[in-house]
């Protein structure tokens, strides 16, 4: 039983006025009882001392976070990854969800961040392992974001393509080369079928290969493939850098000729990039360095569906995301988290458009296409199209014959059969292995929430 110090911060879900309060999802092991550990959990994120000495003042009526259901999952020998002591008590794993209002930190993603995985989060006594699962967010506090310019209805109108997937190719190699050798394989990419050739998360503004240079000549190559095809196409610019150096690079590539921009999301900051989304002219696509640092751990950190949507609320109109298979050490049920929360009604927002990746080429895209049940969603192969062994024109025109076999009802070897760029991939690929199989990965505990009723 709690004591009664601690009883306010318990309430029944349905009594509460559900626009108030953003609902977070919690896993947790603690020492001692699980109740208190949970009051505790929620007194040092929100109020933490919750009165003045000699005053009969109770702030947790305001500004108290809420235990709104608490789930023992089992009792354990240890915590997990060797932190912390169970000095106080038995080990405890615990699924939580919380009710916190949301005028504590208002909407502002830097203040959410420091309240919902800041130092009253992760440091509260006798709970050392922490990962937040979920956030569902109320319709009025939406409604202070723009989210996505253009999302995924947007895109497609950009492109002109409608049912099935938006194709991008990332030039090779990563790191670059110079703009001339650059803006030729992005125009192979673009005659072969490419809707969007992009530069990799790695290569920025450099010595070797300057941004304004890269934009002004892939530029012209995007535009002379639109003339040769007829179909509009993309060039995506990484302007991931300084805070202070976004807007100018955003003004410095989109005048040269890139029509998307790609910013590292957790390195260059959300806020940052919210900020941009208030003057960008063209997408914002968010690729996932620092991602797995901050997600990977079973048990532990923050849920990539989570970053999915505070990427979502920042403003970005595609998410590239780690896809399937073992090369991106995420389970099926996190993958298929991720792109549910770049596509699920989230009140006023756009759907951004999602894109699993990770050794793609057009063997892969049937399985990742059945596994979706959906065609909107970006394909990004970079190998796959670039190192095509006939080049990035076949390797692009492989991907729409692997479409094609899709929408005809063949096979891949059918449809190989008939168009040699096709055949030449899955000789250099091999045969669709990596999407097919399900991970033998363990589900982690954000689906195990899922499957217990919390969350969004």
């Amino acid at each position: 039983m709690v004591a009664n110090d601690w009883a306010g911060f318990f309430a029944d879900e349905a009594s509460l006025d559900r626009e108030a309060y953003l609902f977070l999802d919690y896993y947790l092991e603690c020492a001692g009882d699980p109740k208190l550990a949970a009051a505790h959990f929620c007194s040092e994120q929100s109020t933490a001392q919750w009165r003045r000495v000699g005053s009969d003042e109770d702030l947790r009526p305001r500004f108290g976070a809420r235990v709104v259901a608490l789930e023992i999952l089992g009792r354990r020998s240890e915590f997990s990854y060797g932190l912390g002591s169970n000095s106080e008590g038995p080990i405890t794993a615990c699924r939580l969800r919380i009710a916190h209002p949301h005028g504590n930190f208002g909407p502002k993603l830097p203040n959410l961040l420091s309240t919902v995985c800041g130092e009253g989060t992760f440091f509260a006594p006798g709970i050392p392992v922490v990962k937040l699962l979920d956030i569902t967010f109320p319709e009025s506090y939406l409604a202070s974001f723009q989210g996505p310019q253009f999302g995924v209805a947007g895109l497609r109108a950009l492109l002109q393509v409608q049912d099935r997937p938006i194709f991008f190719g990332v030039i090779k190699p990563n790191i670059g080369l110079p703009p001339e050798a650059l803006s030729e394989l992005g125009y192979e990419g673009w005659i072969g079928g490419l809707d969007i050739a992009k530069d990799d998360e790695m290569l920025t503004d450099t010595d070797w290969c300057p941004l304004e240079r890269r934009a002004e000549l892939l530029g012209a190559a995007r535009r002379q493939a639109e003339a040769a095809t007829g179909v509009p196409k993309i060039y995506l610019a990484n302007i991931t850098d300084e805070v202070d150096r976004l807007v100018e690079l955003h003004d410095c590539a989109v005048a040269r000729g890139a029509n998307a921009l790609l910013i590292n999301a957790l390195p260059t900051g959300l806020s940052a990039v919210r900020m941009l989304r208030r003057h960008a002219q063209v997408p914002l696509v968010a690729h996932f360095p620092f991602i797995a640092a901050c997600s990977r751990l079973e048990r532990f950190g923050v849920h990539t569906r989570v970053i999915t949507k505070l990427q979502r609320l920042a403003g970005y109109d595609v998410i590239i995301m780690p896809g399937f298979g073992a090369r991106m050490h995420m389970n099926d049920d996190e993958v298929l988290a991720c792109v549910q929360a770049c596509l699920e009604p989230m009140g006023p927002i756009k759907p951004s458009l999602p894109v699993p990746g990770g050794s793609d080429w057009a063997g892969t895209l049937r399985p990742l296409y059945e596994r979706l049940g959906t065609v909107d969603f970006g394909f990004v192969p970079g190998r796959g199209v670039f190192g095509h062994p006939l080049g990035p024109r076949a390797g692009a025109a492989s991907l729409r014959q692997a479409w094609g076999a899709i929408v005809a009802g063949e096979t891949l070897d059918e449809r190989a059969r008939r168009h040699p760029e096709l055949g030449a991939a899955i000789t250099a690929f091999g045969k669709p292995a990596h999407a097919q199989a399900a991970s033998s990965q363990p589900s982690d505990p954000a689906s195990e929430s899922k499957r217990a009723g919390g969350g969004r």
